[in-house]
């Protein structure tokens, strides 16, 4: 196993030798095999360098270690390897509580012709199913070196069957549980302890648009007019008394019109 100096900066280059799609995201992971649990790894800095961060134990101290105490997002167990322990479900249980999922590789048992890996691979699989209770929190992934060693998601689950965890188990191990070690992983990183993420922070406001320079030669546009230029012409609101004032001198004289100018009246 490489230093964890190392591994502090992430080896896998930002750019890629081939194109990528518009669509398609490239995520980084970082596998570390370790068997001594008194071994200082630095999980937290390593896992600011890459996008998920799986442990590999080897032997029985560093699975209960990385169950109960290590700071990751997956476990991962080469199942082809036979182990000297056994999966126990109060071993297995904390890693569960915390959200932790166990990772299956099918590829290096049906790529190869051993028939020890193949034996190794479905009995450890059985096993860990056993000790999950039913199969809570795995996630089977290829692990394949070439594309050959892909399988079709169907094919996956009914390969899972084999091994004791059922058709809608078997569909979550390949789809809902392994998008959820990718966004736990997204979230762990980049919100405030795990549950806090800022989705939107709001758009910039657009800058004041600046005052119209008087060119010269150039004729200027008449200022709107506004509330207040109406308020100034309009008439001052009268007062009561000189409403009163005013509708009595109205009163007044139309009175006096109407006796100036209507007809005398004959005498008999």
């Amino acid at each position: 196993m490489p230093s964890s100096d190392h591994l502090q900066s992430c080896a896998i280059p930002e750019e890629l030798p081939f194109k990528i799609p518009a669509n398609v995201r490239i995520l980084r992971r970082c596998t570390l095999v370790f068997s001594d649990p008194a071994q200082n790894h630095r999980l937290s800095s390593l896992a600011s360098s890459y996008d998920i961060l799986a442990l590999r134990p080897t032997n029985e101290k560093s699975f209960q270690q990385a169950c109960q105490s290590l700071e990751c997002d997956m476990i991962s167990l080469d199942m082809t390897n036979r182990f000297e322990f056994f999966f126990k479900i109060k071993t297995v249980a904390p890693a569960i509580e915390k959200g932790l999922k166990f990772e299956i590789c099918y590829a290096p048992g049906i790529q190869t012709d051993n028939a020890t890996a193949r034996r190794n691979l479905i009995s450890n699989a059985t096993q860990l199913i056993r000790a999950t209770r039913g199969g809570r929190g795995l996630v089977i992934s290829s692990q394949a070196s070439s594309a050959a060693g892909c399988r079709s998601p169907a094919d996956v689950i009914n390969l899972a069957a084999i091994w004791g965890l059922g058709q809608e188990k078997g569909h979550e191990a390949v789809s809902k549980l392994a998008r959820s070690v990718v966004v736990s992983a997204h979230l762990k990183r980049s919100s405030y302890r795990g549950v806090i993420d800022v989705v939107y922070r709001g758009e910039k406001p657009a800058p004041a648009a600046p005052a119209e320079k008087n060119v010269p030669g150039q004729k200027k546009r008449p200022a709107e007019t506004t509330d207040r230029d109406d308020a100034k012409t309009k008439q001052p609101m009268l007062s009561k008394r000189e409403q009163k004032r005013r509708h009595k001198a109205m009163l007044e004289a139309q009175a006096n019109g109407e006796k100036t100018s209507s007809p005398a009246v004959p005498k008999t």
